[in-house]
């Protein structure tokens, strides 16, 4: 546990010494692309374009001067499974990206899906000392929630305060400078295989980099994609990717569940080319250009070529009719959505006060996937597309990008994380069988 904590706090050191220096790299490492953007930050550079975008994004202060993506190799279910491949793709994203920006970069803050994601709520409870609630107070009472026991090769990615409550007063963001005598907190935990990250941070540090911050790709997708009332009164972001969907809940500007499903986009085209017999890039193009999920009587009518790449032109020459297409891939996104309308479910979304979902990521541009996530999911779901940033390439700009968006303002404003604060060495949070998950439904 306490490695873990030194190695967190290590990294934030090291993000703060990259924003000195004023430039750092983010990575978005996913099972079908590889996107990296170069920010500077300059601190001066505040003025936002300010419609709808919340103050996350505020005084930001960076500016996107680099930008590139790849293919991404040897990334399944949004975890590396081939490390030189994956290794390769990387430092081709991170050159393009430095050429562009012209300048080298030594920082990079990475994020990644899949590693399946466990979420824990912990809650301590303390004395305050001198009535008036200090740093150290907020130190000791993190440091009083009793840890699960969430087993051996988890990592803690994310352990983030989400609700203090001093006295009778609860959802307090930050009860310092307040008067009170019994301080208590609500603490999110979020825990994941630890080989995943440790592959990760393996593959940066191959690629010369450092690797100065790490995140869940659920968790900056719900920053990027989510508007600032619905993180504040409780929505759920999808975000839809190649080989994984993640699922984030967000309650008073706080993430307070994640969890990852292990399907997405890439399963949609491998259906197609085992359904129609086409190689995978063709089943991949048809889906980008034809693909749907609700079928129309035009469609029948509308037949769709698919070129073959054995060379006999007269073989390969055949045609589907676009309802067909539809057939394949309705029942696997159909699938997906049911796979995450029971981890919503699991989680007690219906407790919440508002339940918008918002769907993101590249899969989600699925044209009717809306309306079909609206039957299965609940009434309120909308398509969302990451904030605006400073500097950002047009190209860059789509819902594929939420979580490398969420990733800049992630680098620019970090929400405090449990090893911020001195925690008393003899302190650390004591370890107990007790799992508190589906906590909030009490506590807000």
């Amino acid at each position: 546990m306490i490695e873990l904590y030194e190695s967190q706090r290590a990294m934030r050191a090291m993000r703060k010494a990259a924003m000195q220096r004023g430039v750092v790299a983010i990575l978005d490492v996913g099972s079908s692309k590889i996107a990296c953007l170069v920010l500077r930050f300059d601190g001066t550079d505040g003025g936002f374009e300010s419609e709808g975008v919340g103050p996350l994004a505020g005084q930001a202060g960076f500016r996107v001067i680099g930008a590139a993506t790849t293919r991404s190799r040897g990334v399944k279910f949004g975890e590396i499974s081939a490390m030189p491949e994956t290794e390769r793709a990387i430092r081709t994203a991170l050159q393009a990206a430095q050429k562009m920006a012209n300048i080298r970069v030594d920082h990079v803050i990475a994020c990644f899906s899949g590693a399946d994601p466990r979420s824990y709520g912990l809650t301590g409870q303390i004395e305050v000392e001198d009535q008036v609630v200090t740093e150290q107070d907020i130190s000791r009472v993190l440091s009083a929630c009793e840890l699960p026991d969430y087993g051996m090769g988890r990592e803690v990615l994310h352990a983030q305060p989400v609700n203090f409550a001093l006295d009778h007063r609860s959802g307090l963001s930050d009860p310092r400078g307040q008067l009170g005598s019994n301080l208590s907190t609500d603490m999110h935990m979020l825990t994941v295989d630890a080989a995943a990250v440790q592959n990760l941070a393996h593959c940066v540090k191959r690629c010369d980099m450092e690797l100065a911050g790490i995140a869940s790709s659920a968790y900056v997708s719900g920053i990027s994609a989510l508007v600032e009332d619905e993180q504040e009164l409780g929505a759920a972001c999808i975000d839809m990717g190649g080989g994984a969907t993640s699922i984030s809940i967000f309650m008073k500007k706080h993430m307070i569940y994640a969890d990852s499903v292990r399907m997405g986009g890439d399963h949609v085209t491998g259906d197609i080319s085992m359904g129609l017999s086409v190689p995978y890039n063709t089943a991949e193009r048809i889906k980008t250009f034809y693909g749907g999920v609700v079928a129309t009587g035009m469609d029948d009518r509308e037949m769709i070529e698919t070129g073959g790449d054995t060379g006999d032109w007269e073989h390969d020459r055949r045609s589907v009719s676009r309802a067909e297409l539809i057939g394949i891939m309705r029942p696997r996104v159909e699938e997906i959505l049911e796979e995450v309308r029971a981890r919503l479910d699991a989680a007690g979304f219906e407790h919440l006060p508002s339940q918008q979902i918002v769907l993101t990521g590249g899969s989600s541009q699925i044209p009717g996937l809306d309306g079909l996530a609206s039957k299965i999911l609940g009434q309120q779901v909308r398509l969302g597309r990451p904030l605006r940033v400073h500097g950002l390439p047009q190209a860059a700009t789509g819902p594929g990008f939420a979580s490398a968006v969420g990733m800049c303002l992630f680098a620019a404003h970090p929400q405090d994380e449990w090893w911020d604060f001195d925690l008393p060495v003899d302190r650390y949070p004591a370890r107990s069988l007790k799992r508190a998950v589906k906590w909030f439904r009490d506590n807000w």
